[in-house]
């Protein structure tokens, strides 16, 4: 009998990283940096954020408002700094769950990711309602004509269930979307806000200032704490980049910048578009005191004309519905990678992968519960607000437990491996990132200022978070799902020893398929 044997294929360097931490390939790496920067980026979507809470922000604290911007952008930089150092070691699908799971372990990682993923399906569920706004003045004669709950749930589930078939096709429809996406923010914010500012400047820029009246007779001081859901609400997102690593070519390089660049990007786009809006308010007072329903409508429809303002409205739409997919996108591969671990609930449902290698019931998941929640906030159209500080308390919580298990690993003598890292840096960008998201999550569980809503109301954020996060702890301690999986944890140090070595001997080394998962790169 004669046998015949076949060379060994040649893998990628991304693939054999993947496989030194425990995972074999899974998916086809078809997001480019360029598509993985768009994805965070239409995650955190500065347009929608703008246009989400350009009326919170003037009601609450007038003009001064925006200064929130400023301060959020530089506190989650330093939290993306972190992140960026840490993905670059453990490009893993699942970001923050594969995070805190290799600097600690099963447990933490769970709770943890618990937490993350009732905070990304609030965030579809408050950015599909958020949508409805903008969306239904493209089909009116007004354009300023705000929607009711019932057309809220319904643009809402459409917008979700359109989200949903397009990430179902796979991720080269994710990465075109994302561009699509990308460009269709820049416009909206660049063009837009150089034509108001240009040809439609109404307000000097000392408005900017100005409080206008903001916080009645109490003190500004507590009105502009209020308002800090501005700026916190809007750098939430640029985590996604690390969300889908195991489809990103060069991940250890090209995610920390893509989440850096997310983030300043996202931000100074933001704080552009603000100015240019308060500035071309014909009825700047009227903004501030909530005289006026739509107030962005109202601003284009007086500048633009009613079609150009239709126009914006679809370039809006886009954003809301790539902001929407990225969502999706970002929340089914964490619970995929939850499950392909054996650590979610239905994990042998969720851990599966389509044939076009897209977790589709993972997908599933992340779409259906925020349709059941448009239903709770039809009958609580005014939580809105608060809801959406509810998926930020989660989020921040979540940042902030990874921050906290690098610090614990840098502690115990971790010095990151990966191709990006903070240096000497490490420990004051972690400890400043910490101080910044304890502050911002005691600003987040803050009870609503209006003492005339029922108590639950007053504390929705806190109270829901408190729900989410029991929950999570009884069912891990009873049903222990920590103990169902043998995936590798608590190895950072050892992951990056081992990462130097092969850089220090082998750059040089051709890699093949036979490489074992969870082995050497050698």
């Amino acid at each position: 009998m004669s046998t015949s044997s076949q060379p060994s294929k040649r893998i990628s360097a991304d693939d054999a990283h993947l496989r030194v931490l425990g995972y074999e390939e899974n998916f086809d790496r078809k997001i480019g940096m360029w598509s993985n920067f768009a994805l965070g980026f239409l995650y955190l979507s500065p347009l929608v954020a703008v246009l989400s809470m350009f009326t919170q922000a003037l009601t609450t604290a007038g003009p001064p408002s925006i200064l929130w911007i400023v301060i959020a952008a530089g506190g989650q930089l330093l939290v993306a700094m972190v992140f960026g150092e840490i993905v670059s070691q453990f490009p893993i699908a699942g970001g923050l769950y594969q995070w805190a799971r290799r600097l600690w372990n099963g447990q933490y990682a769970w709770i943890l990711s618990w937490i993350y993923i009732s905070g990304v399906i609030v965030g579809c569920t408050t950015t599909a309602m958020f949508s409805a706004d903008f969306i239904l003045p493209i089909f009116t004669s007004d354009t300023n004509v705000a929607s009711t709950p019932m057309q809220k749930l319904v643009i809402a589930t459409i917008v979700v269930l359109v989200a949903l078939v397009l990430n179902a096709t796979g991720s080269k429809t994710l990465a075109t979307i994302a561009k699509i996406g990308l460009a269709a923010e820049l416009a909206g914010i660049i063009l837009v806000g150089l034509f108001l500012l240009i040809f439609h400047r109404e307000n000097s820029f000392s408005v900017l200032f100005d409080t206008m009246g903001a916080g009645g007779d109490g003190s500004y001081l507590s009105a502009f704490v209020t308002a800090a859901i501005i700026g916190l609400v809007l750098f939430y997102g640029f985590e996604a980049c690390g969300e889908v690593a195991e489809e990103t070519p060069n991940p250890g390089r090209s995610i920390p910048r893509s989440m850096m660049l997310t983030v300043v990007l996202g931000g100074a786009a933001a704080l552009f578009a603000f100015i240019g809006y308060i500035l071309a308010a014909p009825n700047l007072q009227g903004i501030v005191d909530g005289d006026v329903a739509n107030p962005i409508a109202a601003i284009l429809d007086d500048t633009l004309g009613t079609a150009g303002t239709k126009i914006f409205l679809i370039v809006a739409l886009t954003s809301f519905l790539a902001c929407v997919m990225g969502q999706q996108a970002a929340g089914s591969r964490l619970i995929f990678s939850f499950a392909r671990d054996d650590m979610f609930p239905g994990s042998r449902i969720f851990k599966k992968i389509s044939t076009r290698k897209v977790p589709l019931n993972a997908a599933y998941a992340v779409a259906g519960l925020p349709i059941v929640l448009f239903f709770l906030l039809y009958f609580l159209p005014g939580a809105l607000f608060r809801v959406a500080a509810f998926q930020m308390l989660a989020g921040y919580f979540a940042f902030q437990m990874v921050v906290l298990a690098s610090l614990r690993a840098r502690a115990k003598g971790w010095q990151p491996g990966g191709r990006w890292t903070l240096g000497k840096w490490g420990w004051p960008v972690s400890i400043g990132a910490l101080i910044y998201g304890v502050l911002s999550m005691i600003l987040l569980a803050r009870p609503n200022g209006d003492t005339s809503l029922p108590f639950y109301d007053r504390w929705i954020a806190l109270i829901g978070f408190l729900i989410v996060a029991v929950t999570g702890l009884v069912y891990m301690y009873v049903a222990k799902p920590y103990q169902r999986s043998t995936a590798p944890e608590g190895d950072a140090i050892e992951v990056a020893n081992t990462l130097r070595e092969h850089r220090a001997n082998n750059d040089n080394h051709d890699i093949t398929d036979d490489a074992p998962v969870g082995g050497t790169l050698v």
